[in-house]
């Protein structure tokens, strides 16, 4: 990336020199005000993907590439687009002249473009669209080929991934909007020719308008974006919910089979038996038999109890949070060569709170055991300042939690909507190299509301258990515009 930059800033600081040199007449320095004005709109810019903003100043550079040749186009560009971040010094001498350079070079393309084609003062109307058009073509097609190239090489994603992002709508509808502000750049160059420079302040309003439809649009795909996200997020959750509630089933029907069957097996071969003691009369044997059945009556109604009792408790089962869990990790951590080390607090939650903190923890280890190089996984439950917290923390590779997630990976995602769900907040923590935490919180008054409507508690099944290495893996999943790359 460094490389990448010093390759666009110096040539383009040379060239623009050397065109300045070459094209420079002397006469009033005029075009100096249309660097301050270009600025000045530049600390207004449209944020949009990873970093990136929108310049609404591109009417005003295509007007300038209009009415200047390559060279002072360029230097005016060059002078004149600001960042908002260096006047708060969040990045770097370098970064702002390759920021710089990498808007001039296009204009400097457009500017010569457009001569080639036409002349502001000669050229008749249909030759001035034709080279306006061509200009702003030139201008995106140079910008956002240097800046896809970087954000390509700094987020390690494809340029068509780059490409999508970088425009603002349908690619029609992009188009379109580009050229409209490149054909609003050729009218005020016109109206610069006719009146003079006292059309400067004039020239803002038209930009404000931009500025306004840019925000608008961005909004509206962001939001069409979410929905889109969420559908797929609420598609993968209905279906992970039916194989879970299947999994419950057929637990449950291993339980009636394995004990409650038996027992009931069992009574009936006793009723046989009592049946053929009676037919021969034997009283006192027969007494006894029914003794057992008796018993084997009794053993089925506990077992029958019992198991309404655990269904109702919680739908972790007999074994509560702390226990799930812990059985979890053995079974999914065991050839994994990664210790596991569990703190479950002793807490009584309703049963939905209890199977959502069990379901986002086991989507967070087993996002751990996909994505990374861990060698220590660490799951809490904790309660903190009037909040249950479930903490997921690892030592693997981590991640950029801002950056593009993987294509069809939804694991982080649907945690968040588990938690939100059960009406908690979520939280990831991570940075490449320092690993990553996962944290769910859900208050207390909350869970105390539940137990009020009749949600029977789900805790650790009256076990508080210390942290403990289990040999068992993690990270998590990723774990018309003027642009400017960020820092």
């Amino acid at each position: 990336m460094l490389l990448f930059e010093v390759l666009v800033a110096v040539p383009a600081v040379v060239l623009i020199g050397y065109l300045v040199v070459r094209e420079w007449e002397g006469g009033s320095p005029w075009w100096l005000l249309w660097a301050v004005l270009v600025a000045g709109v530049e600390l207004l810019p449209v944020p949009a993907w990873r970093g990136l903003t929108i310049s609404v100043g591109f009417p005003i550079l295509v007007m300038v590439a209009i009415s200047y040749p390559p060279g002072i186009a360029g230097l005016i560009t060059f002078l004149g687009t600001s960042d908002p971040r260096e006047i708060r010094r969040e990045v770097g001498v370098l970064v702002a002249i390759f920021n710089r350079a990498q808007v001039a070079l296009s204009v400097v393309a457009a500017s010569a473009t457009f001569h080639q084609l036409a002349d502001l003062t000669t050229s008749p109307t249909w030759r001035l669209i034709l080279g306006a058009s061509c200009a702003a073509l030139v201008d995106y097609v140079v910008n956002s080929g240097i800046v896809t190239a970087f954000m390509s090489l700094k987020l390690r994603v494809s340029p068509l991934r780059v490409i999508r992002e970088l425009r603002i709508g349908r690619l029609g509808e992009f188009l379109v909007s580009y050229l409209s502000l490149g054909l609003l750049g050729l009218t005020l160059a016109v109206f610069y020719r006719d009146v003079g420079i006292w059309t400067l302040p004039v020239f803002l309003a038209p930009l404000m308008l931009a500025r306004q439809m840019f925000f608008r649009s961005k909004a509206l795909e962001e939001a069409h974006k979410e929905l889109q996200e969420r559908e797929q997020v609420l598609r993968q959750l209905s279906n992970t919910m039916a194989q879970e509630r299947a999994d419950e089933r057929l637990q449950i029907a291993g339980y009636l089979h394995d004990d409650l069957a038996q027992v009931l097996f069992r009574l009936s071969l006793q009723v046989d038996i009592a049946k053929k003691l009676l037919d021969k009369g034997d009283l006192a044997e027969l007494d006894r038999q029914l003794a057992k059945i008796k018993d084997s009556k009794q053993e089925t109604s506990d077992r029958i109890r019992a198991l309404i009792r655990d269904l109702h408790r919680s739908p972790l089962g007999a074994r509560g949070l702390a226990e799930a869990l812990e059985s979890f990790v053995d079974e999914v951590g065991r050839d994994a060569g990664v210790a596991f080390h569990l703190d479950i607090a002793d807490i009584e939650l309703p049963a939905p709170i209890a199977l959502l903190l069990y379901h986002v923890s086991r989507e967070g280890v087993m996002n751990a055991l996909k994505h990374a190089r861990a060698t220590d996984v660490w799951i809490t439950v904790r309660e903190e300042d009037d909040h249950i917290v479930l903490r997921l923390r690892d030592n693997g590779r981590g991640f950029d939690p801002a950056a593009p997630g993987p294509e069809g990976h939804y694991g982080m995602a649907m945690m968040r909507e588990r938690a939100q769900v059960g009406g908690g907040t979520f939280h990831v923590t991570s940075a490449p190299g320092n690993g990553t935490v996962i944290e769910v919180r859900f208050p207390v008054a909350l869970l105390q509301h539940a137990e009020s409507l009749g949600g029977a508690p789900a805790g650790a099944n009256g076990q508080g258990h210390g942290s403990r290495g289990r040999p068992g893996a993690t990270a998590r999943e990723g774990g018309g515009s003027r642009d400017s790359v960020p820092a």
